[in-house]
């Protein structure tokens, strides 16, 4: 094989591969091997069937091109190693030139990594907002503990909002029953508009046993778009009653004595999770900075590959809360080309700071232990509510270990980072990363 490289732009090359025919023997002969498993041919058992006689049944052509088709990625992969070239994502194949008996010309088209000038992360310093607590986020804090808590007292008084009633449902289109439309003794929250739209206003004002009916327009099933009149009964009206507050609430609900202490915890934990926000703040302010300063461009195909995988996770995700992609764009008052401007511009920025994390990893010979290694892999796998060695299974199967380790090698060059940058408030004083490490060490503990 003979091979040469040419530089398109900073991210992309073209290799012009020559493969003269003598070594394209092997491939072939595996191509007839395959292809005489798969042909029936009468009077030649399986596996057995000569050369000349695939020729005829199925075309030289044909096994020239599984041939061809099988050497392709083998050679490219050659000349890659020959020129030393840190490639990205899936080639582009063009043959030239390929006739029987003469050797295969073909080109590749593909995105490498650029060479990025460093900046020292020392010389890097980012402000971030000054750390502010409101009391009114303390007590909104107080508020959902409250809720938390809640007793539900029966009342003999009409249901108003906020309340908890039991009802009876029984929807029917034009007098026959709608099948699954009948529900009996189900509680629900008054106001909450949890279930069929005009409920909340029909129960207001509704007593226990007393009933009435309502027009709603049926979202699913066999009368899907259609009027359905429902019939509802309250059996009970509950109020929900929330505990004083006072020290035996504190004791009620925390670990602490008086509800001074409770409200102390309660800020010492927003400030805990405002102390993380404004060091995440910093980090991407960090990384901004020093994509700039290192000029990283970004590879095209790359940003392509990148554009099409999150376009479908979002139709994906679309699906199964049972939308489309057009009902969104017409929800958010949106074009599909906005869309795909928007996600192109995000995944740009994305590629761009891999590339620097890539390079900074490589330029501190970053290493990641099994150990660490491991750790994602649990960590992933609860997310995704599996058992670690199924989900490891799996993304071996689908070749996506290998992203998962960079992702934790571009993880600890990024820590690297952060330990090195100068990060300020607006008021001029200093933020350290001790409330991040405090997380960190919580979420290793909570793991173990």
């Amino acid at each position: 094989m003979k091979s040469t490289v040419e530089t398109l732009s900073p991210t992309r090359v073209r290799l012009a591969i020559e493969v003269p025919f003598v070594e394209l023997e092997p491939s072939l002969r595996k191509a007839y091997r395959e292809i005489g498993q798969q042909v029936q041919v009468p009077g030649f058992r399986k596996g057995k069937i000569p050369a000349a006689v695939i020729d005829q049944r199925v075309g030289r052509g044909t096994v020239l091109n599984e041939a061809v088709q099988e050497a392709i990625p083998q050679n490219i992969l050659a000349a890659v190693r020959e020129h030393d070239l840190k490639t990205l994502g899936r080639p582009e194949v063009e043959i030239t030139e390929f006739n029987d008996g003469d050797s295969l010309n073909f080109t590749a088209e593909v995105d490498v990594r650029p060479e990025i000038t460093l900046p020292d992360p020392a010389t890097i310093e980012v402000t971030v907002d000054e750390l502010q607590i409101d009391d009114s986020e303390i007590d909104e804090q107080v508020k959902n503990l409250r809720e938390r808590f809640a007793t539900l007292k029966t009342v003999e008084r009409a249901a108003q909002e906020g309340d908890y009633v039991q009802i009876d449902l029984n929807a029917t289109v034009d007098g026959e029953d709608v099948p699954g439309g009948s529900a009996s003794n189900i509680s629900h929250e008054v106001g909450s508009k949890q279930l069929l739209s005009g409920l909340d206003e029909a129960v207001v004002g509704l007593a226990a046993g007393e009933d009435t009916s309502f027009t709603t327009q049926l979202v699913g099933g066999d009368f899907a778009g259609r009027d359905a009149e429902v019939a509802v009964t309250v059996r009970t009206v509950k109020e929900k009653e929330l505990p004083e507050l006072n020290d035996e609430f504190a004791q009620m609900a925390s670990e602490f004595d008086t509800i001074e202490e409770l409200r102390g915890d309660l800020r010492e934990r927003v400030t805990r999770g405002k102390r993380v926000e404004q060091i995440y703040a910093a980090r991407d302010k960090a990384l901004e900075q020093m994509v700039a300063a290192a000029e990283v461009p970004a590879p095209e195909g790359i940003v392509r590959e990148e554009v099409e995988s999150r376009k479908q996770a979002m139709v994906d995700q679309l699906e199964r809360i049972g939308a489309s992609l057009e009902e969104y764009l017409a929800a958010e008052e949106k074009t599909e080309e906005q869309i795909d401007a928007e996600l192109t511009e995000a995944a740009t920025e994305g590629v761009k700071v891999q590339l620097l994390l890539d390079t900074l990893a490589d330029a501190e010979d970053v290493q990641v232990s099994d150990d660490e290694f491991g750790h994602e892999i649990v960590h992933r796998a609860q997310r995704a509510g599996m058992a670690p060695q199924q989900y490891y299974d799996q993304l071996v199967r689908s070749g996506a270990a290998g992203a998962v380790f960079g992702d934790v090698r571009r993880g600890k060059a990024l820590a690297s980072v952060m330990e090195r940058i100068k990060i300020k408030d607006s008021a001029g004083n200093e933020v350290t990363l001790d409330a991040l490490r405090a997380e960190n060490e919580a979420e290793h503990n909570h793991e173990h």
